[in-house]
C-alpha cells in the first residue's frame, strides 16, 4: 500500500495596506495646496450675512472644509477635541486668538486662565497653521467690508466641538456639538 504525501495548500488572503494617518504637516500641506487652487476658492458660494462651507475630501480620511467668512464673522471660542488640524487663509485675512495653555480635557465647566496665555495671530492670504489636540481658539474675519475664505482639515474627523464663552480670564464650557449638529 502506498501512501501519498499529504498535500498542504495554503490560502492567501490579501493584507490590506496600512492606513496612513495624516500628520499635522500633511494636513498643512493639503490646506496650503487647496487654498492655492483659485478655481476651488471661486467655486464657494459666499453669503453676505453668514458663513458658508463646502466639505472637501481631505488626505488619509481626514475631514476638510472650504469656509467663507463674511465681514465681521467669527467662530467663537472652541476646540476640536481629540483631532489635530490645520487651516490656511485663501483670500482676505483672518485673525486667530488662541490659548497657549493645555486645558484639562474632561470634567470641568469653568476655568480661571493665568496671565500670559493669550496668543494672537494674523493670517493674510497664503498664511496658515497646524495645531494639536485640544487647541482652544477663535477665528475671526475682522474686515468691515471684505469676505475671507479659508481651508481647514482635521484628523481624525471631528468627533465633537466644544464651545466656550470667555469673560476676561474666565473660560466656561457652554456646549458640546457632535457631527450631526453641523453637517
Amino acid at each position: 500500500m502506498s501512501v501519498s504525501p499529504a498535500v498542504s495548500s495554503s490560502v492567501s488572503f490579501p493584507i490590506p495596506p496600512a492606513v496612513s494617518v495624516p500628520t499635522q504637516a500633511e494636513l498643512l500641506d493639503f490646506v496650503r495646496s487647496a487654498a492655492a487652487d483659485a478655481g476651488l476658492i471661486r467655486s464657494l458660494p459666499l453669503d453676505p450675512e453668514g458663513r458658508t462651507w463646502v466639505r472637501l475630501d481631505g488626505p488619509g480620511g481626514s475631514e476638510a472644509w472650504l469656509i467663507g467668512w463674511p465681514p465681521g464673522t467669527g467662530t467663537g471660542w472652541h476646540d476640536h477635541a481629540d483631532s489635530v488640524g490645520a487651516f490656511m487663509t485663501a483670500s482676505g485675512e483672518l485673525k486667530e486668538n488662541s490659548l497657549a495653555a493645555r486645558l484639562p480635557t474632561e470634567g470641568w465647566k469653568t476655568l480661571e486662565l493665568t496671565d500670559g496665555v493669550d496668543r494672537e495671530r494674523r493670517l493674510p492670504a497664503g498664511q496658515g497653521r497646524a495645531f494639536g489636540r485640544h487647541h482652544v481658539h477663535e477665528v475671526l474675519n475682522e474686515s468691515p467690508d471684505r469676505h475671507a475664505v479659508s481651508v481647514h482639515a482635521y484628523y481624525p474627523p471631528l468627533p465633537r466641538i466644544r464651545r466656550y464663552s470667555r469673560s476676561g480670564g474666565i473660560l466656561r464650557l457652554e456646549q458640546v456639538e457632535r457631527p450631526e449638529d453641523w453637517q
